[in-house]
């Protein structure tokens, strides 16, 4: 099996869980099929910078295991010791009074890091909710309560949707409203900023943006609990089974059209690969 260390991050976190074990395993090809655990992640904070003391206040995390919600979520208010930017407090609504009776990072940490282990991250605009996450550890490493320093990326990977949306719709403007408006995502309800509610319109907002929720055969009860759902057998229609073959006038069309692939293509039509003389149908009676 390929070194994880040429594997790409995102996909690197997914083996985290299971390094201790690796090996153990008789068929370590097979991991290759183990669900996709997905976190989508936002944070609200004092003011902008990390570097000036500012501190996170609401961390809100949802579940996805193969592109499906789990019902699992993380939602925490945590007390920053500090005062709170006016215009962070008009952003978020989250006040100093509010906040003085919630726990601190460090009473939230192992609860948090069990919960996002090994996952993949799905963050808008990551640099800025990373920057604030490395920075609280680097608080915790100072007190001692990690034997050396710890960042974001050693406990999972992030993928960032702001530069996904970049990709996608490039010198257009792509802040989470906007992106809900081109996704037609409700975010009627969006009157101030919240960690939990902006995770769930970003969780809705990626699944689009990515190409839907995944596979329709899955039902709710499955959803719920984030496991493979039972597939219902396609009932096949009473009766025989029609073959209907091309008149000998389709083939010769067929054949004319071809010749003219080739004279286009020098010679490179690629239907010649599988071509196979046919057997006309005959004309009935």
């Amino acid at each position: 099996m390929r070194s994880l260390r040429r594997l790409p991050e995102r996909r690197r976190a997914h083996f985290l869980p299971f390094l201790p074990f690796l090996p153990f395993l008789p068929f370590r090809p097979f991991l290759s099929f183990l669900p996709m655990r997905q976190i989508v992640f936002d944070t609200e904070t004092t003011g902008l910078e990390p570097e000036l003391g500012h501190r996170i206040i609401e961390i809100g995390a949802i579940e996805l295991v193969n592109r499906r919600r789990t019902g699992r979520q993380f939602h925490r208010y945590l007390c920053p010791d500090r005062t709170i930017d006016p215009g962070a407090v008009q952003v978020h609504g989250l006040t100093t009074e509010f906040l003085s009776g919630q726990p601190r990072f460090g009473d939230i940490f192992d609860e948090l890091r069990e919960f996002v282990a090994g996952a993949e991250l799905i963050i808008h605009n990551a640099p800025f909710d990373v920057a604030f996450m490395d920075a609280e550890l680097a608080m915790l490493a100072a007190k001692g309560v990690f034997e050396q320093k710890l960042t974001t990326r050693d406990v999972c990977s992030v993928l960032d949707t702001l530069a996904l949306a970049r990709q996608l719709h490039p010198g257009q403007r792509n802040s989470l409203d906007v992106l809900c408006k081109r996704y037609s995502i409700d975010n009627s309800h969006r009157d101030l900023h919240g960690a939990l509610l902006d995770a769930d319109l970003l969780l809705e907002v990626y699944l689009a943006m990515t190409g839907g929720q995944g596979a329709l055969t899955l039902d709710d009860k499955a959803a719920a609990a984030g496991v493979a759902a039972a597939v219902t057998k396609a009932v096949r229609p009473a009766g025989t089974l029609v073959v209907r073959r091309a008149t000998a006038g389709e083939l010769q069309a067929h054949q004319g059209m071809l010749e003219l692939l080739d004279r286009k293509s020098g010679g490179k039509t690629a239907w010649r690969q599988f071509d196979c003389v046919p057997e006309a149908a005959t004309p009935a009676p």
